[in-house]
């Protein structure tokens, strides 16, 4: 047999090999990926925990955290401060609970802006100035029985 006719019979050989090791290339990218995001959500769950708990606040279950928050904070960190969240904050979370003609503001637990204040520590610290700014002006009071 000479050497060409060999390498031309295995040819598939070769070639199957390079795809197969391109593939587990690929896979193993996309694994490592996928574990550096679950390190880096881990982290910052735990140390959402680790400052609630600093705060005096129960702390919440770490996979819930990891799967609402994520790496960025999800929709917490969008636009924290805008108009439309103030709005809501205002007319929705703190009022009354009644609906209609019934329903009016009430003045906030302070813990409800704290606990904000806390994910956006973690997990956008810049973030956290313009939530101030636009919250300012929110009254709020200790006004839960713990």
């Amino acid at each position: 047999m000479s050497p060409t006719r060999f390498a031309s019979e295995h040819k598939w050989i070769y070639v199957g090999a390079i795809v197969l090791l391109v593939g587990m290339v690929v896979v193993g990218l996309i694994q490592y990926s996928a574990v550096r995001r679950t390190n880096q959500t881990a982290k910052k769950a735990d140390e959402l925990n680790t400052k609630l708990v600093e705060a005096g606040f129960p702390a919440p279950d770490t996979d819930i955290t990891e799967r609402l928050l994520g790496t960025d904070g999800g929709v917490v960190c969008e636009d924290p401060g805008s108009t439309l969240n103030n709005a809501l904050w205002k007319i929705h979370q703190l009022s009354n609970g009644a609906t209609g003609p019934g329903m009016r503001p009430v003045i906030a637990d302070s813990t409800a802006v704290e606990i904000e204040r806390i994910v956006l520590q973690v997990y956008c610290p810049d973030k956290v100035d313009e939530f101030e700014d636009d919250l300012g002006d929110l009254k709020t009071d200790d006004t839960v029985r713990r």
